[in-house]
């Protein structure tokens, strides 16, 4: 039985949810369940947290996950990734507000960033030999500006309209990223047919995605 994980709530779990209907996969879901188990496929789809996910793949609780490729780099794990997927598409990238003086990336050094992603933009500022303080908070990451609590923002953008509501302008991107199938490290050998098996629907999926039928009379 393969154990797959999918975010529980938020922007990619419907979008996953489709594509494993969309791979013959049938499956009845309930309000606040956890677990599903596949009527006519060994599969076992779980329902988490997302910052959770990458913690249970590196453990081996579950298989496989879908993820966006931002999450993934934040926690660190070097996990296999199998496909991306093509949906979910969004940037980790840094802001400033639209009155802020910016000519270079060096104009970033010595101010106040608050972010989701510390670890990327760590990462990044270390590469680009900047120092800001940094301010780690979760949600409402755009707001900060506004009320003082930082001179810039790092956070993900997908149509840029949450920045614009903020009067935030985007800099720099950090990270482009996007759904992603992973595989944990500690899958058992037994099911390696299975997942190459699942696997195979996903990318064929993914294929006819890229395609239309058209009828000519």
């Amino acid at each position: 039985m393969i154990k797959i994980a999918i975010q529980k709530s938020g922007r990619l779990n419907e979008e996953s949810l489709n594509l494993i209907k969309d791979c013959g996969i049938n499956f009845e879901i309930y309000r606040d369940q956890l677990k599903v188990i596949s009527k006519n496929y060994p599969i076992e789809i779980y329902f988490l947290r997302n910052g959770d996910i990458p913690k249970y793949l590196n453990d081996g609780v579950v298989d496989l996950a879908i993820i966006g490729e931002n999450t993934l780099s934040e926690k660190g794990y070097q996990l296999k990734i199998i496909e991306k997927l093509g949906f979910s598409k969004c940037r980790v990238s840094l802001a400033i507000p639209n009155d802020f003086k910016y000519e270079s990336i060096n104009d970033l050094n010595n101010i106040r960033i608050a972010t989701s992603y510390p670890n990327i933009l760590k990462k990044f500022l270390k590469k680009e030999n900047i120092k800001s303080d940094l301010h780690i908070i979760n949600g409402s990451v755009e707001i900060s500006p506004s009320i003082g609590l930082s001179d810039a923002i790092c956070d993900i953008v997908s149509s840029g309209s949450t920045l614009f509501e903020n009067n935030l302008i985007e800099v720099v991107t950090l990270l482009e990223s996007e759904a992603v199938l992973v595989q944990s490290g500690k899958v058992n050998k037994k099911i390696y047919a299975e997942i190459k098996n699942l696997t195979f629907r996903i990318k064929s999926v993914l294929l006819a995605k890229k395609f239309k039928y058209i009828l000519m009379n």
